[in-house]
């Protein structure tokens, strides 16, 4: 399948754009965040508003029937308050966020990640912050909540990982991209909690290939889209990326083709992903695929499979616990599209930051083709 590299060109490599020159059109790096509008008439770029900066605002589909707004919330890793009380506050202004929007939103999508390590105390905080919401509430399961019980608790708590339903012209699709991993811990005699420590690491060596959909959830997708007409829009929300961005740290699916080969007849398919905990965007095939921010901490873009680091990503201060993370504000329209706008909780959006050794030029950087390109 070609892997559309357009997109990459320009928004990795693209130079930053001022007030003056917003008219001549736009490139933004993914690893820059602006203060100011540089758009005019684009898709793709970043106002101000009150007190968030809305960075990225994006087309994602087309053809709703009516205007309508929902919020995704992913990847708050909560600890007990006894351990940990920073992930909380980040969740809970997140939620009081989500409550304030005007008009409300329809629906939240919580996508993945509400625990750090499946702990049913983790699991019972998220749930009774998130219940304080008072719009319905969609929620697909991380690696974090699964591996202590295999998912026991969360399937008692929020129901099947995988679900669907159709909202004013679209078809939106959950999918369980993390309880398929190989069974490596039985024939290790680990405990659960030393399984579900294995699983928390980023370091896909330790915990293998595990993200995925498998052949049974392959076909209920098949089989969900079968009735849809391929012209209409379809959202999926997945924890992990449906396409190989990197898989050293579980960053894709490993049957990613499979769904491709599933989705490349709907023209208008859409995927909104957490787990990468970055703002990022990438097509495949006609389908578009967003990174959402976490409200835990913001990940460093991946070492390899993206363009080179010409310009270095701006670094979350380390005095303040809400730099660099927010939740997202996706809006449809009766024209037929679909914002997607990052809440970044930043006081001052910066440009770019001074030049780091290794990223101002290739001299330390070790690149080599995505696993996909590879001979």
């Amino acid at each position: 399948m070609k892997k559309k590299e357009r997109t990459h060109s320009r928004i990795d490599r693209g130079s930053v754009q001022t007030d003056e020159d917003r008219n001549a059109g736009v490139r933004i790096t993914r690893r820059t965040f602006l203060h100011r509008s540089v758009l005019a008439g684009a898709a793709f770029g970043a106002v101000s508003q009150g007190a968030f900066p809305l960075i990225n605002l994006l087309e994602v589909a087309h053809g709703a029937e009516t205007g309508f707004s929902f919020s995704w919330i992913s990847d708050t890793h909560l600890y007990p308050k006894t351990l940990n009380t920073r992930f909380v506050e980040k969740a809970e202004r997140a939620v009081n966020d989500v409550k304030a929007m005007k008009p409300a939103a329809d629906f939240l999508i919580f996508g993945g990640d509400l625990a750090q390590l499946g702990d049913p105390v983790e699991l019972q905080l998220g749930e009774e912050i998130l219940k304080t919401l008072a719009i319905k509430k969609y929620y697909i399961p991380g690696e974090h909540d699964w591996y202590l019980d295999m998912g026991e608790d969360w399937v008692k708590r929020f129901g099947k990982p995988n679900w669907t339903f159709d909202h004013k012209g679209v078809r939106f699709i959950g999918l369980d991209t993390i309880s398929r991993g190989p069974d490596y811990w039985t024939a290790k005699k680990m405990t659960p909690a030393e399984r579900m420590g294995h699983m928390a690491t980023l370091d896909g060596s330790v915990a293998g290939a595990w993200a995925g959909l498998g052949k049974d959830q392959l076909q209920w997708l098949s089989e969900t889209l079968s009735n849809w007409p391929k012209d209409k829009p379809v959202i999926l929300f997945s924890h992990n990326p449906l396409y190989e961005y990197y898989p050293p740290w579980n960053f894709w699916v490993r049957d990613w083709r499979e769904v491709q080969e599933i989705l490349r007849p709907y023209v208008k398919a859409t995927n909104i992903h957490g787990h990468t905990h970055q703002v990022l965007y990438n097509e495949v095939g006609t389908m578009r695929c967003i990174g959402m921010l976490a409200t835990s901490w913001p990940w460093p873009y991946a070492p390899q499979g993206v363009p080179a680091l010409t310009v270095p990503m701006v670094r979350a201060d380390p005095g303040d616990h809400f730099d660099g993370v927010g939740w997202a504000k996706l809006t449809t329209t009766p024209a037929g599209k679909v914002d997607n706008q990052y809440m970044m909780w930043r006081k001052d959006i910066f440009s770019q930051s001074q030049v780091d050794s290794g990223t101002s030029d290739n001299v330390n950087q070790i690149l080599s083709p995505r696993f996909a390109d590879r001979p």
